[in-house]
């Protein structure tokens, strides 16, 4: 009877501890099988969910039983930020009318909570200064995991569960072909990227405090998971990040030795310098004068990422007209005639087609310029300008979270869209509170295990130049992963910040 009430109390003692780390492994490694799917959206619930609600409510009856402790700096914060949040989801559901389905305005505003409450569990969580290191060592044991299968996806064809569109969010086990960017146990190659180049500067902060080689091994892994990604954005953020921080700690041979190890994986990866390179692309398009319509002829493969009809305002240039060219831009033209009359329920002779395209052509001016690729076109032409738009329509409050659909691919336009200044401000604090508290413990602290907190900061900063070009604090996977990371360097800096002032 004894040992089975001790167990109890060591279980009660440490029931959060064991939920996060169960959590810890879960977010990564689980793939994002869906529960249930919610009408009018492809976000489904998923297990994740289920289990983040049965944390937290875990974690409140600890806190009423006075098991652990809130940090109320932050909590009032955070608080704010979420009041913000719901005002904006208020607004546009009863006022500006600028959400349409009710449930999906107050599920993403929930969302948010979700992804943040696990930043006070697991700041909680850590008592002693061996906690921090024991979740940090699950945690790059979890990275380790999640390199390893992503690899095997490239080499060994092991199967992906992605959320790229609305079919396969619904769980469906993909086999990759071998041009295809991985995405390990995520939804997607941008959010495994994401996950990474966060990590990347912390892996470096360790291996300067411990010295251990495996540290090295660790970083090496995960950047030859990140190029197969073939995520350009991860990729600069990476480049942006991980070598200021070696520059800022003066570490010439460490600088020397990640500069090398980029530089082979890199260019072994044919698939992002590729894709690097037509970023922007010189060619020929064709422009009507009248409408402003651009056509660009170009052959649609899965090996090669294709031009979108963003074009730089450069002194055009009027240029002659292959007969390849002329040959793909009849294509182009006949795809979208074709494709008009479908929707309208019309059937086209092959005359009335001929009479069609030889119409538009005549319009069309050829010009050599230089086009971006479809991809940050999208985001020119639709996205970030839908979103500039609802931050206009309301910049207090924006026009609600769902708003603006489900990615903008720019998390500072999607917040100020979809929350207003109020929860873009109060969004913005958190971080510089976050950044201001380790940075502190960065100049209090002597030893190299200042580094550590550095690190977080750098990697923090991967992460904010990502979100620039994809909705990295919206993607669940990397979102609960930075939360709890960050929380758990909170926890952490609040010791050491009470042993400083022991000393004082």
């Amino acid at each position: 009877m004894k040992k089975l009430i001790r167990l109890l109390k060591w279980l009660d003692d440490n029931l959060i501890k064991i939920l996060l780390l169960i959590f810890i492994f879960l977010i990564p490694l689980y793939p994002k099988i869906p529960v249930k799917m919610i009408n009018f959206t492809y976000i489904a619930i998923r297990l994740e969910d289920f289990y983040i609600v049965f944390l937290t409510i875990i974690f409140l009856i600890q806190i009423l039983r006075k098991k652990h402790k809130l940090n109320w700096q932050f909590f009032i914060l955070f608080s704010l930020y979420w009041l913000m949040v719901f005002l904006s989801s208020l607004w546009g559901i009863y006022i500006g009318k600028t959400i349409d389905i009710k449930h999906l305005g107050f599920l993403h505003a929930l969302r948010r909570i979700e992804y943040m409450i696990v930043f006070f569990i697991a700041l909680s969580a850590i008592k002693q200064k061996k906690d921090f290191f024991f979740y940090m060592t699950a945690i790059f044991l979890c990275l380790s995991i999640v390199n390893i299968y992503g690899i095997g996806q490239k080499f060994f064809g092991w199967p992906a569960v992605q959320t790229m569109n609305p079919e396969y969010a619904k769980g469906y086990l993909l086999f990759l072909t071998p041009e295809a960017r991985i995405s390990s146990t995520f939804a997607g190659h941008y959010d495994l990227a994401a996950y990474l180049i966060f990590f990347i500067p912390i892996i470096w902060g360790f291996y300067f405090f411990k010295n251990q080689i495996r540290y090295i091994l660790l970083f090496t892994l995960s950047l030859i998971t990140l190029v197969f990604t073939a995520s350009r954005i991860s990729y600069l953020a990476y480049l942006l990040s991980l070598f200021p921080f070696l520059i800022f700690l003066r570490k010439p041979k460490h600088l020397a030795l990640a500069a090398v190890i980029t530089l082979i994986f890199t260019f072994s990866s044919q698939n992002l310098t590729s894709r690097l390179k037509r970023t922007f692309q010189v060619k020929q398009i064709f422009i009507n004068e009248k409408t402003g319509q651009v056509i660009v002829p170009q052959k649609i493969t899965t090996k090669e990422l294709p031009a979108g009809s963003f074009y730089l305002g450069l002194k055009e240039k009027t240029t002659s007209v292959t007969a390849e060219q002329e040959k793909l831009l009849k294509e182009k033209i006949l795809e979208d005639v074709r494709k008009e009359a479908k929707i309208k329920g019309q059937k086209l002779t092959a005359e009335e087609e001929e009479t069609i395209l030889a119409s538009l052509s005549a319009k069309l001016k050829p010009i050599s310029t230089v086009v971006s690729d479809i991809s940050f076109a999208t985001r020119l032409q639709v996205e970030w300008p839908r979103a500039i738009k609802a931050f206009l329509k309301n910049p207090i409050f924006g026009t609600g979270p769902s708003s603006i659909t489900e990615a903008t691919d720019n998390d500072y336009l999607r917040s100020l869209g979809e929350t207003g200044l109020l929860g873009t401000v109060f969004f913005g604090l958190i971080f510089i509170k976050l950044i201001t508290s380790l940075f502190s413990s960065y100049l209090k602290i002597k030893d190299n295990q200042r580094l550590i907190f550095l690190s977080f900061i750098f990697g923090l900063f991967a992460l904010l130049i990502n979100a620039a070009y994809i909705d990295v604090f919206e993607a669940s996977k990397v979102a609960y992963n930075f939360w709890l990371t960050a929380g758990l360097y909170i926890g952490y800096n609040q010791i050491q910040s009470k042993k400083q002032k022991e000393k004082i």
